[in-house]
């Protein structure tokens, strides 16, 4: 599963710099893939979207901090754990029910935003 920032979220902002993938941005802040990762060109999101990677997307949240799946790892390849759960003093980090993912699928996902 990826990780979600639930709307229990105070906006400290301690989980965006411990995310290993800049997956994190403040509410309303665009995002691009680029940012964080060794994507160049063309990337192809999960849902078959293909963005530049230096493009500048809509925030996926307006009001508090958020978490773009399309870059979240779980921080696997990194960290045993999501650091942003680990840091987050108000646990709203959480998986999304949404989004369940493989450890396989993660992974693949670590290779292809750092390779």
């Amino acid at each position: 599963m990826a990780i979600i920032i639930t709307d229990e979220c105070i906006n400290c902002g301690a989980c965006e710099p411990e995310c290993p993938n800049n997956a994190i941005y403040e509410g309303g802040v665009e995002w691009k893939v680029s940012e964080g990762t060794t994507v160049q060109g063309d990337y192809t999101l999960e849902g078959g979207n293909v963005v530049n990677a230096d493009a500048e997307n809509a925030p996926v949240e307006e009001d508090f901090y958020f978490i773009v799946p399309d870059k979240c790892t779980e921080c696997k390849g990194f960290h045993e754990e999501p650091q942003c759960a680990a840091v987050c003093p108000v646990d709203c980090c959480v998986p999304d029910p949404d989004r369940e993912e493989t450890e396989e699928l993660l992974l693949e996902r670590q290779a292809r935003l750092h390779a």
